[in-house]
């Protein structure tokens, strides 16, 4: 799952969830197809059940996890209805890895090692060492890693945390890093951090550009203005759901570069596999040699994983990650008794650790490899999306269904990597937009009222699929349909409760919700200041850069420099023919800067907290505390041309 700073704005979209959910009843279609997919399912394999209950030690008495303000953080009773036979509203095998996942407290994996999960939608890892834990993966908010610790220290004892490791860069596994140490003590020495090499870098520069339009879509991939219910979000495939806290951040103080790079932390030695460019830019994997137990941090998973992710992001390289799961098999697979990850539950026996490392890599290799057979024969993304299956020997392992990654999903993800959104057809050269071609194609079709009887004809047979592509044309057509919108609305249920993959579930079912009660309206992201302070220089730049507006600075030419004196660092911002540009702008060796308009002389935090959190530096510059020289109006001027990012821009619908 890419994350990365994208969390913060899910984090502030998660807060205001849980309005009343308006779903329809499965059809009668519906209701047997789900009997009918039930029939295919290897229900006799209880696996993994037996696996996930293995070394239960108990959960927390109170299932609310608050933050300071009171407000609930993590509910560990939402999902209490995920009990019995699936009923007709879930897909039969999505239910019973929601089931699974739901599964909630502290697990003994070992005499050394435990986990608690389901407590946030990943794992955290304590490895007790000589004098204390060695923690992997604190979770992504800081309320739900310090009620994880706390429930360790009721049931283990109070030890003091030695060393955190982040496994990669995405914030779901450093996130609640500050609620379980203190960054004092790391910069004492108390306490090391470890993480692979360009681990900060990532951080920082995943997800920055395009984390507004990231943060509404990612509201459509994990269900956050759904409620949990039978009728609404079930998973995210790989955990239950994002929790609504605190995203916290403390730089890592030793890196991991290579492969077999090994380190002894409080007694407990670790050799390490540095796998960039897998499921995360920079991540690793960890092999404990004393105890032959792998983590194989999210580079193997309990479900298919995603080769891009319907929120968006830079495609991933299946080929990469499939030949790192071969890495691992040949360093690790014949000298690992038990497997755990950064989510899910863990694997117990050799045997079944080989197996699964060697399916689930070919899982991927077989992804890569047929797309991009079927590419060279000349076929589109969407017709290989449409042939692409595992062969039945890899279909049969419950981890390589697609509860959050797909088969038909990621094979685009493979096309668009190497051949990129263009299919070659020149009738595609220049699409038009999707409000332009909704009334060309009703038009075209005779009319609303013909393409909504036609909708509903594909309705009453089960195609929904056609039925939601006719209607998405009429309410692009005309935002005002109100039909046309209920009936859009009533095909995606049914289109959401088929589904065997968790994200499209809530992606169907939050457009569902959309267009009964139309986009709500969302507080603006609040980045935390913490992951904040990873961005160089530069790339703050490169966010004021993408909010520049051309038809606001119109032919305006203004240059101002900017100072940062706690970091020595000077830039040049200049804007011209509507772009703006940055650049480093040190002073010459006589002592002079560049010629600008003004020149802006602040603490990088002060302007940071000003540039995302909207406080102005006009109290700061009329106290002295900030200084601006030159023309003072300058500053004034360009601040004036940047857009601000609406959290609530259409998705199913379009303005008129």
């Amino acid at each position: 799952m890419r994350k990365g700073m994208l969390a913060a704005g899910v984090a502030v979209l998660a807060m205001v969830a849980g309005a009343a959910w308006a779903g329809d009843p499965a059809s009668a279609i519906t209701v047997d197809k789900q009997k009918a997919f039930a029939a295919t399912l290897p229900m006799a394999d209880n696996q993994d059940f037996a696996f996930a209950d293995q070394g239960f030690l108990g959960t927390r008495t109170d299932p609310l996890i608050k933050r300071a303000d009171g407000q609930v953080a993590w509910n560990l009773a939402a999902y209490d209805f995920l009990k019995g036979e699936p009923p007709a509203t879930v897909n039969p095998s999505l239910w019973r890895q929601a089931q699974l996942l739901s599964k909630h407290g502290l697990f003994k994996v070992s005499d050394r090692v435990y986990q608690v999960r389901g407590f946030d939608i990943s794992n955290i890892t304590f490895v007790r060492g000589d004098s204390g834990w060695i923690v992997i993966d604190p979770l992504t908010m800081k309320e739900t890693a310090q009620a994880a610790l706390e429930l360790v220290n009721d049931k283990l004892g109070v030890l003091p945390v030695k060393a955190v490791i982040y496994t990669h860069s995405h914030s779901d596994h450093f996130g609640g890093v500050r609620g379980v140490v203190d960054e004092a003590d790391v910069k004492a020495g108390k306490v090391a951090i470890v993480a692979p090499e360009g681990f900060m870098r990532e951080v920082a520069a995943e997800n920055i550009l395009a984390g507004n339009a990231m943060a509404r879509r990612a509201q459509y991939q994990f269900g956050i203005m759904l409620p949990p219910g039978v009728e609404g979000q079930i998973t995210s495939g790989i955990g239950q759901t994002i929790a609504k806290g605190s995203i916290t951040l403390i730089p890592p103080t030793i890196s991991i570069d290579h492969t077999g790079q090994e380190l002894t932390l409080d007694g407990v030695k670790i050799r390490f596999q540095y796998t960039p460019s897998t499921e995360a830019p920079a991540e690793m994997n960890l092999y404990f040699p004393d105890l032959r137990i792998l983590d194989m941090a999210e580079n193997a998973n309990v479900t298919m994983h995603n080769i891009l992710t319907p929120r968006g992001a830079l495609v991933r390289d299946s080929k990469a990650w499939a030949d790192g799961l071969t890495e691992s098999i040949r360093l690790f697979g014949d000298v690992s008794d038990t497997m755990i990850t950064s989510h899910g539950w863990p694997r117990f026996g050799g045997a079944v650790v080989r197996d699964f490392l060697a399916d689930h890599r070919d899982a991927y290799k077989y992804l890569h490899d047929q797309t991009v057979r079927m590419m060279n024969l000349g076929l589109t993304g969407d017709e290989i999306a449409a042939r692409i299956q595992l062969p039945p020997a890899l279909a049969k392992d419950w981890f390589n269904r697609g509860y959050y990654g797909s088969m038909s999903f990621n094979s685009r993800a493979v096309y668009q990597r190497y051949m990129g959104w263009y299919d070659a057809n020149p009738a595609h050269l220049e699409p038009a937009p999707p409000a332009d071609a909704g009334k060309r194609y009703v038009a075209a079709m005779g009319g609303a009222a013909k393409v909504k009887a036609m909708a509903k004809e594909a309705a009453e047979k089960g195609d929904y699929a056609w039925a939601a592509t006719l209607l998405n044309h009429a309410v692009m057509a005309d935002d005002g349909d109100k039909e046309a919108k209920t009936l859009l609305a009533a095909a995606y249920d049914q289109m959401g409760y088929q589904t065997e993959n968790s994200l499209w579930r809530n992606i169907y079912l939050t457009g569902a919700d959309e267009l009964r009660g139309g986009v709500r309206k969302l507080p603006a992201s609040m980045t935390p200041l913490d992951m904040l302070a990873a961005l160089d220089s530069g790339m703050i730049f490169d966010v004021l850069s993408v909010r520049l507006n051309p038809d606001k600075a119109k032919d305006a030419h203004l240059r101002i420099v900017f100072v940062f004196p706690d970091r020595n660092e000077r830039f040049l911002v200049e804007v011209r023919n509507g772009v703006l540009v940055a650049q480093p702008s040190p002073k010459s060796e006589n002592g002079e800067g560049e010629k600008a308009d003004a020149t802006l002389t602040v603490a990088r935090p002060v302007f940071l907290e000003s540039l995302f959190t909207g406080k102005s530096l006009v109290p700061k510059i009329l106290t002295g505390q900030v200084k601006l020289e030159g023309d003072r109006a300058a500053l004034g001027r360009m601040t004036g041309w940047f857009d601000a990012f609406p959290t609530d821009f259409p998705i199913v619908t379009r303005p008129n």
